[in-house]
């Protein structure tokens, strides 16, 4: 739903939180974690900074996504709860990755060395979900940047958090 009498400031803060998420999952998941798998033969533990990396901006997104009701004009607060919503549902997906991998780890008896071709064929299998996952976020918050910027508000957000009176519907 497009709304109009959105000034441009609310705009480009409205489009801040999905342009945080884009630098996490492009940056950091694609990028960063490129990189380090040329050197996870040697420091397999390095591959460890990706997650703990997100985490802390996923947390970060919920946070202050929390607080945005009390700072934030209403459309800025809906650009951030829809964002919360997604930074959930990928630190979800990156908590599921996890427990699938302690699993294949804990099936050797936590040694590194015992683990076999079988081993890595599921844990491939255990962290293709949080990469299609991320490909899917990119596409959905670069649309969540667009849609800030010409004042748009899903459905289902404004049925959660209804406008107040002075903001209207385009139509």
């Amino acid at each position: 739903m497009i709304f109009e009498n959105i000034s441009e400031d609310a705009r480009k803060k409205a489009r801040h939180p999905h342009e945080f998420l884009l630098i996490n999952l492009i940056t950091n998941h694609i990028l960063l974690f490129v990189g380090l798998l040329g050197m996870a033969k040697q420091e397999p533990w390095l591959l460890l900074s990706v997650p703990i990396i997100s985490i802390l901006i996923l947390t970060y997104l919920v946070w202050r996504a929390a607080l945005s009701r009390k700072r934030d004009a209403w459309f800025v607060f809906c650009h951030w709860q829809l964002c919360a919503r997604r930074s959930r549902f990928f630190i979800g997906m990156i908590v599921l990755m996890a427990l699938g991998i302690v699993a294949i780890l804990a099936s050797v008896g936590g040694n590194v060395a015992d683990l076999r071709p079988g081993h890595y064929a599921i844990g491939g299998m255990v962290m293709l979900p949080t990469l299609f996952s991320v490909l899917v976020l990119i596409i959905m918050e670069s649309d969540a940047v667009h849609k800030a910027n010409i004042a748009d508000v899903p459905e289902w957000l404004v049925k959660k958090f209804p406008p107040p009176e002075d903001v209207k519907a385009r139509g």
